[in-house]
């Protein structure tokens, strides 16, 4: 009889994907132990986030002025969509010049009644080929990530980007490229309601805490995103580059699991 994979297994695995020691501990104030609690500010609620209004039903006039950058009330039209009406007016989205230059929107993809949500900048090459995000290099340390936590990709997960559509060479995301995409992720989070959000990147972080604080000084410890619990990590993309903070990724992966033990457990 195969023997059941543990959670110690899956980290084991994860440190090998990540090149590190698989001997490594982490540094004290790091990741938790089972009998620590989670030190914050507040203690975190089971309260999900509410919607602005009833789901507006799919209407391809509603799609088509809300995809466009000087429509009255737009972040408010947004705001009330069901999923089909947000998925279609994201795909034809014309809000910024960077509908110019893509292939086709990244909209999403996953379980839309997700407990968990990860966020990151926005779509690389392969992404724009594809029409999905984290599928390249990045996202295979992703998936990599999501295992040595007992998640994979579309269960009980949802992986979304701040900006829908690629920038020209995968330059950073501009800031009024940022504020058009903002209201489709911030729709999503509320068609979903998460019970936690992990923040990948600085431009996810600065979008959904609009703080540009230092990534580097806003993780280690757990924010809120209109009431639900969000974690800051590092982008896998930066990972790949810096390998150096990969053992703060663990760390902040570790939290993670944590903070979302502490949520069910005051859900009970």
């Amino acid at each position: 009889m195969a023997r059941k994979t543990t959670s110690a297994d899956r980290w084991s695995a994860l440190l090998k994907t990540l090149e590190l020691d698989p001997l490594w501990t982490p540094r004290p104030g790091g990741v938790l132990d089972q009998s620590e609690s989670i030190q914050a500010a507040q203690p975190l609620q089971a309260t999900p986030i509410g919607e602005p209004g009833a789901p507006m039903a799919a209407s391809m006039d509603v799609a088509d002025a809300a995809s466009k950058p000087d429509t009255p009330n737009r972040a408010e039209l947004i705001a009330r969509m069901d999923w089909a009406t947000l998925e279609a007016t994201v795909a034809q989205c014309v809000a910024c010049p960077l509908w110019e230059t893509r292939t086709q929107t990244v909209f999403g993809v996953g379980d839309r009644q997700a407990a968990w949500m990860f966020v990151g900048e926005a779509p690389g090459a392969e992404e724009d080929k594809r029409g999905e995000p984290f599928v390249g290099r990045a996202g295979k340390l992703l998936d990599a990530m999501l295992a040595a936590m007992g998640l994979h990709r579309g269960e009980n997960v949802f992986i979304s980007n701040v900006l829908k559509s690629r920038p020209p060479n995968n330059r950073d995301p501009l800031g009024p490229e940022v504020q058009q995409c903002e209201p489709y992720l911030k729709r999503q989070i509320a068609l979903i309601q998460p019970k936690v959000i992990v923040a990948l990147g600085r431009f996810a972080v600065q979008s959904l805490l609009h703080a540009h604080t230092p990534l580097s000084e806003l993780r280690g410890r757990p924010h809120a995103y209109e009431g639900i619990p969000l974690i800051v990590t590092y982008h896998p993309a930066y990972l790949l580059r810096s390998p150096l903070e990969k053992r703060k990724t663990l760390e902040d992966l570790r939290l993670a699991q944590r903070v979302m033990a502490q949520f069910r457990d005051a859900a009970e």
